[in-house]
């Protein structure tokens, strides 16, 4: 079995980040945005988590990024400060791997070492796998919007989710 290393994603990082980005952005549900992103959007993002603090790590492979995982506020207000929402997004030709699992596990590692209270996921309620995958780690389903966003010509359902990280 190939090796998986977690680790810090850097600048080098960015333009196999924004690759798979893209692909979610135009092949699935992952991400309900509809534009696609270029590298100067993703060193902002970039500099934008890690000046708040938050972790961007990498998913590496055989010396190739495969997969990356983030966190970032959930709500705008102070008093949420302690909840954060996270994503996590595997090149599509390394998915069904466990490197989803891994980069979530070390994500959750990280917001416990930060003083993270709770983590929320939103997900796409078809996306099974998702659903499942946080389930094995911890997460419950917290509820469900209908219909609340749109891609590719119809409606998507939101599943939100959250895990206690610390007491």
């Amino acid at each position: 079995m190939t090796e998986i290393l977690v680790r810090d994603a850097t600048e080098a990082d960015l333009a196999i980040i924004m690759e798979i980005y893209n692909d979610a952005v135009a092949n699935t549900t992952a991400i309900w945005n509809e534009v696609l992103v270029d590298l100067q959007n993703r060193k902002e993002w970039f500099a934008a988590r890690k000046a708040r603090g938050f972790p961007v790590l990498a998913a590496e492979m055989d010396g190739r990024v495969v997969g990356y995982a983030s966190y970032g506020d959930w709500r705008a207000f102070d008093g949420y400060r302690h909840t954060v929402e996270h994503s996590v997004y595997v090149h599509r030709e390394a998915r069904g791997g466990g490197i989803g699992k891994l980069l979530m596990q070390e994500l959750i590692a990280c917001a416990a070492s930060n003083g993270v209270h709770v983590m929320i996921a939103a997900i796409e309620s078809e996306n099974a796998a998702s659903i499942r995958l946080h389930e094995k780690l911890g997460f419950h389903i917290a509820g469900k919007f209908s219909e609340v966003g749109t891609k590719f010509g119809r409606w998507l359902d939101l599943t939100c989710m959250e895990r206690k990280v610390s007491g």
